[in-house]
């Protein structure tokens, strides 16, 4: 189990260089330029309304002068302008927002879309450093946190920044005394941003930090949730969690605290400020240097500018943690692959499957080679058995032929050609493969063995479960082939998983068959039904069996006996038998037992 800090699964994150400001969130304007009409339609309509509001002021100051003159004509034409000028705000601002919440949610959508194309094509090496947890975290919990802001705060942030230099600007053409008052309040303000915003966003970064690994501990957890209540873990799982979500609360308290101290410093210093100037301006209107309007123009002008930079000052806190958000999202778009396509490539074709002198360590485990001078051919049409004791290799000889690592040491080829010179999802066409650990997906039947082959017709779905040996158990379930078989298939049995497994390679047809201990969870009739099905299958076909039951190879053209990452003995079963050696001693053990079991 992972242990309870943020990003321990990942090492991505310790060595990059954080940025110090919100620059990171350029990386965004890329997923803006394809909505260029959406985005010159908002920013239209925020100039619009940010004009609107600062004609409001001038409208009631003409009002309230026209009221004190006694010119009730002027009087009806000044409410009806100011009316008109209300109704303009008002559509003007829902403009805005429709048009911005449109935006923001069209442009996070294209973010995770773009986040998830990215890290589903990532190689199994990637996944060695990142639990699957964190990424899911970062695909939901940061777009959310962005959609906030793209759709909402920045727009805001922008029209109030406009607020703030057009209201000052107008307050210098209403009264430049008050005016020079009141710009020294906006350092006051200013100062506890600049001095605090820093530490805000490093608090926010780590608390989504804390919250991605919250969420991978809960998916690792609930993922094994057998496992966990078999062993009787519960306490542990939930200690583990508990801890985790303690330091996502801290850090989000503090984090909290900081932005709220901003806030009691900002509001202080505006309301000082405002009374002060409202004082200043009450005594010009008394001696006759203001009008009432100018006054109530100015104020309203000052408390236009005061809201402004206060609420400048609760946005700013919001863009510091979408940048941290934006920063982890980019890490992921922008993650190194340790396998990576040829610029040109060169077309896959058939032909032997050839492994030259492989050797091979994950990189999870650099010091442990899994293959040591691994070298072996398979010839299309032929059928190649790997055998041998758990941990000798075999299972990594189908993981990198099917390129999901390369090797150290060597190379393999397809046809001739390296597989490194290939495009992996062009080689990768043209094998099917039923894996050790068979993967479920939460569908139905009928979809799960037409997953590696869509547009398959109904009738070859069928025939590839009957093949299978999957047809009877299939149409026992309560809706037949259209059954939801639930969450990583949990409706069903390990061995009913592995023929729908099988079935799916089966309808795949294609000239490449890698089976990786395919038949070990059938029951001895299934498997019986599931081997005639696969020596019919294998015909024609260039085929890698992986096997701990010696009964299913015993038929193949060629058994590579494999220990400690080597090919240490290689032959037919009968030659091997009579040979000795290990695979004569395995061979006498399993064959002993499965007597003994008959008997039983």
């Amino acid at each position: 189990m992972s242990q309870t800090t943020p990003n321990s699964a990942s090492d991505m994150t310790e060595d990059r260089a954080k940025s110090r400001d919100v620059a990171v969130l350029s990386a965004l304007l890329p997923f803006f330029r394809p909505h260029r009409p959406l985005v010159i339609v908002a920013v239209v309509a925020l100039l619009l309304t940010a004009t609107v509001s600062l004609v409001l002021p001038v409208a009631a100051r003409r009002v309230i002068d026209a009221f004190g003159s006694g010119d009730l004509a002027l009087l009806d034409t000044y409410f009806l302008i100011a009316i008109g000028i209300g109704i303009l705000f008002a559509l003007s601002t829902g403009l805005r927002y429709y048009v911005v919440t449109r935006l923001g949610e069209r442009v996070v959508a294209d973010i995770r879309k773009a986040v998830f194309d990215r890290v589903i094509g990532m190689s199994p090496a990637y996944f060695e450093r990142i639990m699957t947890g964190e990424v899911l975290s970062r695909i939901t919990t940061d777009t959310t946190l962005l959609l906030a802001v793209v759709g909402s705060s920045a727009s805001w942030f922008l029209r109030n920044i406009l607020l703030l230099s057009g209201g000052l600007v107008m307050m210098l053409w209403t009264s430049p005394q008050m005016t020079g008052m009141v710009l020294l309040i906006v350092p006051v303000i200013l100062l506890p941003i600049l001095a605090l915003g820093r530490r805000l966003r490093r608090l926010s970064r780590e608390n989504q930090d804390w919250i991605a690994a919250a969420s991978g501990q809960a998916s690792e957890n609930l993922l094994a949730v057998q496992t966990v209540q078999a062993f009787t873990q519960e306490t542990t799982s939930r200690a583990r969690f508990s801890d985790v979500t303690e330091h996502a609360f801290s850090s989000a308290k503090e984090r909290i605290f900081v932005r709220a101290l901003i806030t009691i410093l900002v509001i202080c210093v505006v309301f000082s400020g405002i009374l002060g100037v409202l004082w200043i301006g009450a005594t010009n209107v008394r001696d006759g240097a203001l009008s009432a309007g100018e006054l109530v123009q100015f104020v309203i002008y000052a408390a236009m500018v005061a809201s402004s930079a206060a609420a400048l000052s609760e946005l700013w806190t919001e863009i510091q943690r979408a940048a941290g958000a934006t920063e982890r999202l980019v890490e992921l778009m922008q993650a190194e692959d340790s396998l990576q396509d040829p610029t040109s490539p060169i077309e896959a074709r058939m032909g032997p499957i050839e492994f030259q002198s492989v050797g091979f360590s994950f990189p999870s485990r650099p010091d442990t080679p899994a293959l040591n001078n691994v070298s072996f051919q398979v010839d299309p049409g032929q059928t190649v058995a790997l055998v041998g004791p758990s941990g000798a290799g075999k299972s990594t000889v189908i993981q990198l032929m099917q390129r999901f690592f390369d090797p150290d040491q060597g190379r393999i080829t397809l046809g001739g050609i390296d597989l490194r010179d290939m495009a992996r999802s062009d080689f990768r066409q043209h094998i099917a493969l039923v894996p050790q650990d068979p993967v479920i997906f939460a569908a139905s039947a009928y979809e799960n063995i037409a997953f590696g082959r869509p547009d398959a017709p109904r009738e070859a779905v069928l025939a590839a479960a009957h093949a299978a040996a999957a047809h009877d158990f299939i149409e026992a379930l309560p809706d037949g082939y259209d059954t939801y078989v639930g969450e990583r298939g949990v409706m069903l049995s390990g061995g009913q998983k592995q023929r729908i497994a099988i079935a799916r390679a089966i309808l795949r047809d294609a000239p490449v068959l890698l089976l990786d201990e395919a038949t070990s969870a059938l029951d001895s009739e299934s498997e019986a039904a599931v081997q005639n099905a696969f020596q019919t299958l294998s015909q024609g076909r260039t085929t890698l069996v992986v096997a701990h039951r010696l009964a299913t190879v015993k038929t193949a053209d060629v058994i590579l006996v494999m220990d400690n990452g080597r090919i240490v003995d290689r032959g037919t079963h009968a030659q091997l038998v009579k040979k000795g050696g290990l695979y004569a001693r395995l061979a006498r053990l399993q064959f002993a037992s499965d007597e003994e079991d008959r008997r039983t």
